[in-house]
């Protein structure tokens, strides 16, 4: 039993020191980016919310198990990890047992023959085994040779995936193997339970040697998977619950991330470009976190699968946008961390490589793919083990724009308009006020400070002030608060556009000077309670605002008209009998995980049959709009508001509601292109649920 403890343990030496030197280039290249040390201050000051998702997230597997056939196969996997750890503290401590008494008699101390441990044992590695057939025909029956790009594996590196599968088959076999023959010998712990083990010793032959072997075999399978593992991307099985614990972890997908240089929020009144880190330039722009992002994708492709982009032919793969990244990162590392003064020894094509452009023609992420994203946080809500591709997005935006004024022309016009005009369309501050007029009510516009009386700032937003079909929203909007007796007011010409369009594009700069500009109005003001229309403007104001110091309770007008329509305040009492399917806009549902409340609304109008799309709530598809995409052509692909409205068109509906200015000029479009093609009846429309509930409560049509 000497040799086999001698080449147990040397191997073992060996394989922890590969494995230590992996993890600390790892260590080495994710430091040398940025520093973030708002993701440490965040998980130590909600430490017990960290703890409940870890429970939730890592060991619960929720996000995995949305998906119920491949999230339970991992289900299993993952925690055979866990359990199979003690099989292997049995096989160490038989292994050194056997080094000093001759005989591999050993079992865990007090809980080492406990039936149960052994019966959980051979359950879990049988689950497994389940699992990893499960696996293969996952894989198999969406294997990209097959599907192409329609498989969410399009892109991944197969040959990893198939071989890490190899290794836990080779795992579970060895240790049956193991414990198997060890029963035979009477060295196995547990004289009842472990009912796969005991059947294992029927087919095997009494031998002390086969039990040294299939010792061997186990711990020896084990050592070469770790080495796989932390040179592969089933690394992981580590960083996972790492990537988890610092992660942002607001209600929903929240504010876009401050920009940063050096770990401080820039200042622009200070910053110099020559200097601080402006977005994302290069691959060591990237903080830690970014770092442990690319470590952690396990290329499953959910994110990939649920992409509006990638749906409609775009280039755009939130999935393949973490991989490029990573795969760069590797190539340029070790001559990143062998430091600038050796730039000069290196040859022409590692200084090709180094110079190469994080975004670019030639560069690791080509324009196209940048450009597509809308945004709508489908990929982040999909993600199990949190990577945040948006901000990776955002900072690869916000260094085109701001350092290489390098973005769609048309987006340029949107940003001369926001910075001359306050608002996207160039139009005048006048026509902010113009819907009112069409009331047969008085709206207060509040010029300094908030009138007594007035509980709400209703924020308009620049589609609600100026764009036609977004107006009979905003109308229907005043006309219920003010049936609902609710005491309201508007800013008229004083608003401004949020920012949201220039943050999401990248011009950070401009987003913060509108924001600042707002923030000081509504302050001055004495704003506490706002209501928006748009979910835009809401996420901005709720989530965004307070981190220049402008914090107010903000709610959508779905959750406001929701709310009223409980207390009984307002009541729907004319029946509209029409088939209406409901479109989630992104910035509502996702961002900010208001769902129910414009269910809610809708199922309170008599008459209505609510028909869902197949794509829904936390699964819904984008109109095309975010990101301020609103504001770019859509030249590459299928339209992605058209995609979204054929899916509506699958439930006949006799109108689609949403609850979002964007999606209603968006779906509108594409609505209008389907009834010019006759693929739409002309009687479909797109409407707010404020426009149904208002006709609902007061008997008649809106007026437009």
């Amino acid at each position: 039993m000497l040799w086999v403890a001698i080449i147990g343990l040397v191997a073992t030496g060996v394989a922890l020191a590969l494995a230590g030197r992996r993890v600390a280039f790892l260590y080495r290249l994710a430091t040398s980016g940025q520093p973030a040390p708002e993701r440490i201050t965040y998980a130590k000051e909600n430490a017990g919310a960290e703890i409940k998702t870890q429970l939730v997230e890592v060991f619960g597997q929720k996000k995995l198990l949305k998906w119920t056939p491949s999230g339970t196969a991992h289900f299993f996997v993952m925690w055979a990890f866990f359990i199979l750890a003690t099989v292997y503290l049995e096989a160490y401590g038989a292994l050194i047992q056997g080094m000093i008494t001759g005989t591999p008699d050993f079992h865990i101390p007090l809980i080492g023959t406990w039936p149960v441990l052994g019966f959980l044992q051979d359950f879990i590695a049988v689950a497994a085994l389940i699992g990893l057939i499960a696996f293969a025909v996952i894989r198999l029956k969406n294997s990209p040779k097959k599907l192409g790009r329609d498989s969410r594996f399009s892109g991944s590196h197969l040959g990893g995936a198939w071989l890490v599968l190899f290794m836990i088959f080779n795992v579970i076999w060895t240790m049956f193997l193991f414990r198997g023959a060890a029963v035979n010998t009477g060295n196995f712990p547990y004289a009842s339970g472990a009912f796969a083990s005991e059947l294992t010793a029927k087919i095997l032959p009494t031998s002390e040697l086969l039990e040294e072997i299939g010792l061997l075999l186990h711990i020896g399978v084990m050592l070469v998977f770790l080495i796989i593992v932390v040179n592969s991307k089933h690394l992981h099985i580590f960083t996972a619950p790492l990537n988890v614990l610092f992660s942002r972890r607001p209600d929903g997908l929240g504010a876009a991330q401050e920009m940063r240089s050096g770990g401080k929020v820039l200042d622009f009144e200070e910053a110099d470009p020559e200097v601080d880190v402006f977005g994302r330039g290069k691959i060591q722009d990237t903080t830690w976190k970014g770092f442990l992002d690319f470590y952690t994708c396990t290329e499953c492709g959910r994110c990939q699968s649920q992409c509006p982009a990638w749906n409609t032919d775009k280039p755009l793969s939130p999935k393949m946008l973490i991989i490029d990244q990573r795969d760069h990162a590797f190539k340029v590392a070790p001559y990143l961390l062998a430091g600038e003064d050796k730039r000069d020894s290196y040859p022409e094509d590692v200084l090709a490589l180094l110079d190469k452009p994080l975004v670019g023609e030639d560069g690791v992420i080509h324009p196209d793919v940048l450009w597509s994203c809308t945004n709508c946080g489908a990929c982040v809500e999909q993600c199990p083990v949190d990577i945040e591709h948006i901000d990776h997005i955002l900072d690869m935006r916000r260094y085109q724009v701001m350092i290489e004024s390098s973005f769609p022309s048309e987006a340029g016009v949107m940003l001369k308009n926001l910075e001359n005009k306050g608002n996207p369309w160039g139009m005048p501050e006048m026509k902010r006020a113009e819907w009112i007029e069409e009331l047969d009510f008085e709206v207060p516009i509040i010029d300094s400070t908030m009138p007594e009386g007035v509980e709400y700032l209703f924020w308009v937003g620049c589609a609600g002030a100026l764009e036609d079909r977004a107006k009979k929203t905003t109308k229907a909007v005043a006309e219920l608060l003010h049936i609902a007796g609710v005491k309201f007011g508007v800013l008229g010409p004083m608003e401004a556009c949020t920012g949201d369009p220039a943050r999401r594009l990248g011009m950070e700069f401009l987003f913060n000077m509108l924001a600042q500009q707002n923030i000081e109005m509504l302050n001055e003001a004495g704003v506490k309670k706002i209501v928006a229309t748009c979910p835009h403007c809401f996420n901005t104001l709720a989530n965004e605002y307070p981190q220049l110091g402008g914090t107010y309770e903000v709610v959508h007008h779905t959750q406001l008209l929701a709310h009223l329509v409980e207390e009984g305040r307002l009541t729907p009492i004319t029946p509209i009998e029409e088939k209406i399917t409901y479109h989630d806009p992104c910035f509502l549902g996702r961002h900010n995980k208001v769902y129910a409340q414009p269910r809610d609304i809708m199922a309170k109008v008599p008459g209505v049959q609510a028909q869902e799309m197949h794509r829904c709530k936390d699964r819904g598809f984008c109109c095309g709009a975010g990101g301020a995409r609103m504001w770019m052509e859509e030249r590459l692909g299928k339209r992605i508001n058209t995609e979204r409205v054929d899916e509506a068109l699958t439930t006949d509906p006799d109108t689609v509601s949403t609850a979002c200015p964007f999606c209603l000029v968006m779906l509108g479009d594409a609505i209008n292109e389907k009834k010019n093609s006759g693929e739409a009846k002309e009687t479909l429309e797109v409407v707010d649920v404020a426009q149904l509930l208002i006709k609902s409560v007061k008997g008649e049509p809106v007026a437009g």
